[in-house]
């Protein structure tokens, strides 16, 4: 299972472009007014804070920050940011394009955070996942079962993997 060739960040310019167009061309319901477009800009301004604390935890844990290059990774990172979610540089992407989505303010282009969520968890999270369960084996696993995805611990006890 290998990973998109196309880096995530491009991914979300894809994306981002799209949205734009949407907006533009074929503009659905006016949900966010102009006057509060400004919202869209403080939650882009948030989108940057788990990316960049992953980044420096990789680096301070001289594990590979390459998204194609997953089973290069030397160490698992389950502390800080990766405490609350297992994709933080994904997730302040997702919430990049939703800050972009609010600026822009028609109901048209959430769409575009919702497909990209889609598209990066089969093309690059899903990939990236079986080469750190392949290369840190049970520990990825328990792992897995007390931080969730995109956001939060887990409550309840996952049932063991088979």
């Amino acid at each position: 299972m290998r990973t998109s060739p196309v880096p995530p960040p491009l991914w979300m310019l894809i994306f981002a472009v799209a949205m734009w167009m949407l907006h533009r061309y074929w503009p659905v319901l006016i949900i966010i007014p102009s006057p509060w477009g400004w919202l869209g800009w403080c939650v882009m301004a948030v989108a940057s804070v788990p990316p960049v604390a992953a980044f420096v935890q990789f680096r301070n844990a001289h594990t590979t920050v390459d998204p194609h290059k997953p089973e290069t990774a030397t160490t698992l990172v389950t502390s800080g940011v990766y405490g609350w979610t297992r994709n933080p540089m994904y997730l302040g992407l997702s919430i990049l394009l939703i800050g972009w989505a609010f600026k822009l303010g028609a109901l048209s282009p959430f769409l575009g955070p919702v497909c990209f969520i889609l598209l990066i968890r089969r093309v690059q999270i899903l990939p990236e996942e079986h080469a750190l369960r392949t290369r840190f084996g049970q520990q990825y696993d328990r792992y897995c079962d007390q931080v969730h995805r995109w956001f939060g611990r887990t409550v309840f006890k996952r049932p063991v993997r088979q």
